[in-house]
């Protein structure tokens, strides 16, 4: 159920950073389930690695579409992304402890969940980019429990 959204548009990587430093700002994000949505190209690491920069994450921040999982920390937040676009297997889910990276406090983000339906939580905040012909980005943010209100910009 959408308990809120909001639409967006990105013409530049600058109006990404600036979302996700916003982002980064709201206290509830803390213990959020973010869910990435967009096709390959639209952005959803580039906002990921913005997102985590502006939490303090230091050092080279690595895409985990092979290891399907890359741990971050800032300070004590500890920050799971995820990647499951190479997902095909729900076994792999259990088998890889991920239940439990999501029962743990901190911050999870999980681009391509749609390859996981069936075994990830339900998101706090769904986050879809789509690219425009101008590439530009529409980006449509929705709040499917309380906390992901308290995300909304």
């Amino acid at each position: 159920m959408i308990l809120g959204s909001r639409e967006l548009r990105w013409p530049d990587e600058a109006a990404c950073a600036a979302s996700a430093q916003a982002l980064a700002a709201r206290p509830a994000l803390r213990e959020a389930y973010v869910a990435l949505h967009g096709g390959l190209g639209a952005g959803k690491t580039t906002f990921v690695r913005h997102l985590l920069r502006a939490l303090g994450v230091g050092g080279r921040i690595k895409s985990p579409t092979y290891a399907v999982l890359e741990p971050h920390h800032a300070g004590a937040l500890e920050i799971a992304h995820f990647d499951f676009y190479r997902f095909t297997d729900p076994r792999e889910w259990e088998d890889a402890g991920f239940r439990e990276v999501f029962a743990r406090p901190g911050l999870k983000l999980a681009e391509w969940p749609e390859h996981a339906t069936g075994v990830l939580p339900e998101p706090d905040l769904d986050l879809s980019i789509e690219v425009g012909d101008d590439e530009t980005r529409a980006v449509r943010l929705e709040a499917r429990t309380p906390r992901g209100l308290e995300l909304l910009p």
